[in-house]
C-alpha cells in the first residue's frame, strides 16, 4: 500500500483538517509527524511550550499512540521520514510567517533531491494572506477596507472529517534510526487546557454562555467576557472556520467576533507583505523616533515586567501575565500604550517579553499589534493617542475587581485606581508622571513629522 505523510504544525487537530483529507485521498497509509524545531524551541517561553506539549499529548490519544513526534531541523528529518515510509508526498497546511516560508523552501528543497514534493493545503486563517488585495493587486495597508474586501472572498465551510477512513502508520515499527522523542514537559503551569477536545469544548461553552454580550463585555477585565480561544488558534487545536460556522454574524456579539477574526487574518496578510516588520518598525519614519535604552530605562522596564510600576491597572495586567500567560486584551493596550508612550522604551522590549511569557503568543498579532500602539504600523493609532492609566482603569474596571485580583496590595482599597485615602506601604509609588510623560510622548512624536 502508498504511504504519505501528514506533518503536523499549527493545525493539532484531527477535524477541518483539508491536509488530512488530500492525505488519505488515494487511499494512502498515512504517517502523522511532528518536528521539534530546535530553534523554535528557543524562541517559545515555557508556557506555550507546555501548551503544544500538552496538545501534541491529546492529539497522540486521539490518533491512540500513532504520532510520531521527532526533533531535529525539518529540512533533515522530513526527508528521512519519507525514506522510512517510501513516502513520495509530505501534507501540510501553508504557514505564511517569514520563518514557516524560508523553513518550507528548505523542506521542499531536500524533499526534491530525493524525488518527493510538499503539498500545502489550506491555511491556519479564514482568508489566507495573499488573497485579499486592491484591485490593481496591491495589499491593504488599512483595515477598514481590507475587512470590506475580506467579506466579499469570504471562506470555504468546514472540511469534511476524514479520520473513519484514515489507516494510520504505526511509529514504533519504523526503523531505529528514527528517533522518537517525547513532547515538551517544562512543567509550567497554564489556566487553559490544550488540545482540540479541550478547544471544542471552549468554544461551544462560549458559544452558549458568551456570545451574545461579546461586543459590550469584551472590553472589560474584570468580566469573563471573552472567549479565550487565541491559544486554541495559535496551535490550531481548532480551525476558525469551525467557529464562524457557528456564528449569526447579523447580531452585535457575534459580528463583533468575526471582525476580531478578520484582524488575525490582516495582521498575518500584513506580516507576509511585509516580513521586516517583525522586529522593524513598518513606517520607517519611526525608526527615527527618540527612545530611552540606558541604565535607568532597562530599570524601568524590569519594573513594568514585574507590575511594580506603580500604576494599578498597568501591574494588574503585567502581573497577570507573569503569573497565567495570559493578559486581556484591553490590557495589552494599556499597559503597551504605557511602556512605549509614558516610559519611552522601545516596542521591540515590549513584544519580546510578551513572546517570552503569552501562550497565545503569535508573531503577526504580536507585533503588529505592538506597532498599533507605538504608532509605526499599519492603521496605527494616532501618535496624540496615549493612554492615561487611571482613566483606562476606572472606564474599563470601575469596580475595581480587576486591580483587586492580582495586586493583592489593593485588595482593601475602595478606590483601587486613584487610590484615595492612601497608597498602602508595600505597594510601589508611580515610577513616572503620566502628565509630564504625555507631554514628552507628544514632543518625541512630533519631532519625527
Amino acid at each position: 500500500m502508498p504511504s504519505t505523510l501528514l506533518w503536523f504544525r499549527r493545525d493539532l487537530r484531527l477535524h477541518d483538517l483539508p491536509p488530512l483529507l488530500e492525505a488519505a485521498g488515494d487511499g494512502s497509509e498515512v504517517l502523522g509527524c511532528f518536528v521539534l524545531d530546535p530553534r523554535l524551541e528557543a524562541s517559545s517561553g515555557p508556557r506555550r511550550l507546555q501548551y503544544l506539549g500538552d496538545a501534541l499529548r491529546a492529539l497522540s490519544d486521539a490518533l491512540d499512540g500513532r504520532l510520531l513526534v521527532t526533533r531535529g531541523r525539518p529540512d533533515q528529518q522530513i526527508p528521512a521520514l519519507c525514506a522510512a515510509v517510501d513516502a513520495r508526498t509530505v501534507h501540510v497546511s501553508a504557514d505564511f510567517s517569514p520563518f514557516g516560508l524560508r523553513r518550507d523552501t528548505a523542506v521542499s528543497a531536500a524533499l526534491a533531491e530525493a524525488g518527493a514534493t510538499l503539498q500545502a493545503t489550506g491555511s491556519p486563517y479564514l482568508v489566507s494572506p495573499g488573497r485579499v488585495t486592491k484591485d490593481d493587486g496591491s495589499p491593504y495597508q488599512v483595515f477598514t477596507p481590507y475587512l470590506a474586501r475580506w467579506r466579499e472572498i469570504g471562506w470555504r465551510a468546514p472540511a469534511a472529517s476524514a479520520t473513519a477512513t484514515v489507516s494510520w502508520i504505526d511509529p514504533t515499527g519504523l526503523p531505529t534510526r528514527i528517533r522518537r522523542v517525547d513532547p515538551p514537559n517544562p512543567g509550567a503551569s497554564l489556566d487553559i487546557e490544550a488540545g482540540e477536545p479541550a478547544a471544542l469544548r471552549g468554544w461551544a461553552e462560549f458559544v452558549d454562555d458568551g456570545i451574545a454580550d461579546y461586543a459590550e463585555d469584551r472590553n472589560r477585565p474584570d468580566k469573563p467576557g471573552t472567549s479565550r480561544m487565541s491559544a486554541h488558534l495559535k496551535f490550531g487545536t481548532i480551525h476558525p472556520r469551525t467557529m464562524v460556522a457557528d456564528l449569526n454574524v447579523r447580531e452585535p456579539g457575534p459580528g463583533a467576533y468575526l471582525r476580531e477574526l478578520a484582524f488575525r487574518d490582516f495582521y498575518a496578510a500584513v506580516l507576509h507583505e511585509w516580513p521586516d516588520s517583525a522586529w522593524r518598525n513598518w513606517n520607517r519614519r519611526y525608526d527615527a523616533i527618540e527612545v530611552d535604552t540606558d541604565a535607568a530605562a532597562k530599570e524601568t522596564f524590569q519594573a513594568w515586567t514585574q507590575g511594580r510600576t506603580g500604576y494599578p491597572i498597568v501591574d494588574a495586567g503585567m502581573r497577570q501575565l507573569l503569573n497565567t500567560g495570559f493578559m486581556h486584551n484591553r490590557l495589552r493596550m494599556i499597559v503597551a500604550s504605557f511602556l512605549v508612550k509614558d516610559m519611552h522604551l522601545p516596542w521591540q522590549w515590549g513584544a519580546r517579553w510578551f513572546l517570552e511569557q503569552l501562550v497565545d503568543g503569535d508573531i503577526a498579532n504580536n507585533q503588529h499589534g505592538w506597532q498599533w500602539c507605538a504608532g509605526s504600523g499599519t492603521d496605527a493609532a494616532p501618535y496624540f493617542r496615549v493612554f492615561n492609566p487611571t482613566a483606562q482603569g476606572e472606564k474599563f474596571d470601575p469596580s475595581g475587581d480587576y486591580v483587586r485580583r492580582w495586586v493583592p496590595e489593593l485588595a482593601e482599597m475602595a478606590d483601587v485606581h486613584k487610590l484615595k485615602g492612601g497608597r498602602p506601604t508595600d505597594y510601589p509609588d508611580p515610577i513616572l508622571d503620566h502628565a509630564a510623560e504625555r507631554v514628552e510622548a507628544l514632543r518625541r512624536h512630533g519631532q519625527i513629522g
